[in-house]
């Protein structure tokens, strides 16, 4: 027991009916606007997770500068 296909048309025509085809349109481009500001945010998240992932690499690989070398002066305390 399965939606068959006549019934699909029925639904898509009262759809049709209450809200109108510039409504619907409206509505599609909005939601594929989303859909793809959605993809550009994920995207960027990843590209964004990947540099960091680069950078805390190079950060590791790095001789310490001469300022973390020095000791400190105790005296002063």
């Amino acid at each position: 027991m399965g939606i068959s296909i006549w019934q699909l048309l029925i639904v898509l025509g009262i759809v049709i009916l209450l809200f109108g085809t510039k409504k619907l349109r409206n509505i599609g481009s909005d939601l594929g606007g989303a859909i793809r500001g959605f993809k550009k945010s994920m995207s960027d998240d990843d590209s964004k997770a990947e540099e960091n992932e680069s950078l805390e690499g190079k950060a590791d690989e790095q001789p310490q500068t001469a300022a973390e070398e020095k000791p400190r002066d105790k005296s002063h305390s």
